[in-house]
């Protein structure tokens, strides 16, 4: 869709799921014109009446699940980003909508499934699919319809051709390497940590990160006191059962794969019945929001969280288009992130534009060798590539800060170490 005031990007932001089900009718009589996702009329609302329209769809969580915080402002980036690319002329004479089918999912793998089945016939791509487990348990039927997507997690599937099935476009590092460049961090600047102990929500995502945190491990001396599967309070109720457990392990340092909510209870808990260690999270883990809970004075004093992409604040020049798109701070660092990960589809419709390959297997056909600048926003690795150049790879520290926009600052971006350039890693960390 393609948008003229920046103001409107947080209202469309906030409902999309519902202006999907306004405007999906106003496009159905000709959205088959050149094929699923791509129509010779214009983009519903459009003042470039002399373009067509590509649709993207969005299946996210944009309220009522874990993660509607950081999926409200990850669509928030990602519509400011396309509405760029449309005031600057659009695509192959196109225009980009992602907003009249944007689906709610709130992270509900069931409704997740239901959604991309409803929308299915109506896209070319996804520009959003958000939930590691809900992503990977449509590959099956995304290779069936040639659906290429947009990876809103960072599961180190994505980055190999065998596990992703060429279908998946992602930006950043993966959580297994998050780890693995967030302990080399921790090592450096505050101890050397010899008992870990890892909290996180079962699954891939939760997995992956554990994984780098073990390959860390054997690679430095140190130990996995405990590894602690967990889910959200609305799954699982309260994180009573995680805090018991690592108490009982005492390690040094708690690493944490969970939703805000639940990394405020087990920092909070934890806290207050005498855990000296401190905290390391990956990047869902953290939200402003935090600040206002009873957990705030001890994840400012304990807690660091890290990111792949550029903070709100940053000098590239990924980081100043993203500032620059939108009259208004973001409410999280969701918006730096749905901005970062749009490149690499940027990337591929221009690609497929210019070889008149507009279709679902024309994109699937493009992705290969596909490389992506990401500004020096977010690194991006080659699409279609075998395995990603894990040398290339960096993180950005934060620190939570009332001060700062969003609540947290930057205290290392560009981050490496030197732990991952010893690390043997040839396929994913963990596997469907």
């Amino acid at each position: 869709m393609a948008f003229t005031k920046p103001r409107a990007l947080r209202r469309a932001a906030v409902i999309p799921f519902v202006a999907g089900l306004v405007l999906a009718g106003a496009c159905s009589s000709s959205e088959q014109a050149e094929g699923p996702g791509v129509t010779s009329a214009p983009c519903p609302g459009s003042a470039h009446k002399d373009r067509g329209c590509i649709y993207l769809g969005v299946l996210s969580d944009l309220g009522g699940g874990p993660f509607a915080p950081l999926g409200i402002s990850m669509n928030e980036g990602q519509l400011a980003f396309w509405n760029q690319v449309n005031q600057s002329g659009g695509i192959g004479g196109y225009d980009i909508d992602i907003t009249t089918y944007s689906r709610n999912t709130s992270f509900d793998p069931r409704v997740h499934r239901t959604a991309y089945h409803e929308i299915e016939p109506h896209v070319l791509a996804l520009a959003q699919s958000l939930g590691t487990g809900q992503s990977i348990a449509l590959l099956n039927q995304m290779d069936t319809d040639d659906m290429v997507s947009v990876a809103a997690t960072q599961w180190s599937g994505w980055n190999y051709r065998s596990a992703d099935r060429n279908l998946v476009l992602s930006a950043g590092y993966s959580y297994c390497t998050e780890a693995v460049m967030g302990l080399d961090w921790f090592a450096e600047n505050h101890y050397a940590p010899r008992n870990i102990a890892i909290v996180a929500y079962r699954g891939n995502w939760g997995g992956d990160y554990a994984s780098g945190a073990l390959k860390w491990a054997l690679a430095n001396g140190a130990t996995i006191a405990d590894r602690i599967d967990t889910g959200p309070n609305g799954e699982v109720g309260n994180q009573d059962s995680p805090v018991e457990e690592v108490l009982a392990a005492s390690p040094d340092l708690v690493m944490l794969a969970t939703g805000p909510a639940e990394t405020a209870e087990i920092v909070g808990k934890l806290v207050k019945a005498g855990f000296t260690g401190r905290f390391l999270g990956s990047l869902p883990t953290w939200n402003a929001a935090l600040l206002q809970t009873a957990a705030a004075p001890a994840l400012t004093a304990l807690y660091n969280y890290t990111t792949p992409v550029d903070s709100w604040s940053g000098d590239s020049v990924g980081a100043q288009r993203a500032r620059a798109a939108v009259d208004h701070e973001p409410a999280n660092f969701g918006y730096s992130l749905g901005w970062a990960i749009s490149y690499p589809l940027k990337s591929l419709l221009i690609a497929a534009a210019a070889d008149g390959e507009l279709t679902r297997s024309g994109l699937r056909r493009t992705i290969t060798d596909l490389k992506t600048d990401g500004e020096g926003m977010v690194v991006v690795h080659p699409a279609g590539a075998t395995a990603p150049d894990l040398s290339e790879e960096w993180s950005v520290v934060f620190k939570p800060d009332a001060t700062a926009p969003m609540g947290a600052r930057a205290i290392s971006t560009g981050y490496q170490g030197t732990t991952l350039g010893r690390l043997d890693i040839q396929e994913p960390c963990t596997r469907l």
